[in-house]
This record gives C-alpha cells, sequence and structure tokens, in this order.
C-alpha cells in the first residue's frame, strides 16, 4: 500500500521557520521526484519545491527560492521541505507527492502563517 504521509505542520509567526517532513512507503522511493505543493484557500494547488531521484537537483517556486530547502533521505525513505523566513502568504495546506508527473501524493498538512 502506498502512502506518504506529511508532518511538521502548524502555526508560526512572520519570519520563523517550520521543517516539513514526508514519510514514504509501499512504493520505490529512490525511482521517483519527490514534489512539495500547496494549496491556500480559494486558491489552485501549485508546486513549491521539487528535488531530484538522487537529490542532486533541486526546483524552486519564485516565491518561495531563498528561504525554502527541499532535501530528501533516500537510505530512509523520506523527503523534507526546510521552511524559512514564512510569510503569511505561505499559509496553506502543504503535499507531499512523489513522481515527475504525480502519481502518488500525501493528505497533505495545515501551515498557518499568522501573528
Amino acid at each position: 500500500q502506498v502512502q506518504l504521509v506529511e508532518s511538521g505542520g502548524g502555526l508560526v509567526q512572520p519570519g520563523g521557520s517550520l521543517r516539513l517532513s514526508c514519510a514514504a512507503s509501499g512504493f520505490i522511493f529512490d525511482h521517483y521526484y519527490i514534489n512539495w505543493f500547496r494549496q491556500a484557500l480559494g486558491k489552485e494547488r501549485e508546486l513549491v519545491a521539487r528535488v531530484s531521484i538522487n537529490g542532486a537537483e533541486t526546483d524552486y517556486a519564485d516565491s518561495v527560492k531563498g528561504r525554502f530547502v527541499v532535501s530528501r533521505d533516500n537510505a530512509k525513505n523520506m523527503a523534507y521541505l526546510q521552511m524559512n523566513s514564512l510569510k503569511p502568504e505561505d499559509t496553506a495546506m502543504y503535499f507531499c507527492s512523489a513522481g515527475y508527473k504525480p502519481a502518488y501524493w500525501g493528505q497533505g498538512i495545515q501551515v498557518t502563517v499568522s501573528s
């Protein structure tokens, strides 16, 4: 059974940091790109960051470049999204997905940036 389980979300003040984790199981993790998407209320889901199969290549949305860092640990079947200098506009549900064209999705985790 394929599973992607996000953790590490919550409420943080503007300027703060959070680290999201994605635990994967049920598929060959190191055969898939890993993506982080987010969806804010009333908005479309957008790609935030992507990491290649071996972790050597990353890609970011312009809105998070220089603030977010995506990484993965293939030995642990884990992916991470380190989010720094958070802004209220980063408030959204964050989703982990597997595959350059996502084949598998997690259920998502809420991140709220507010004072």
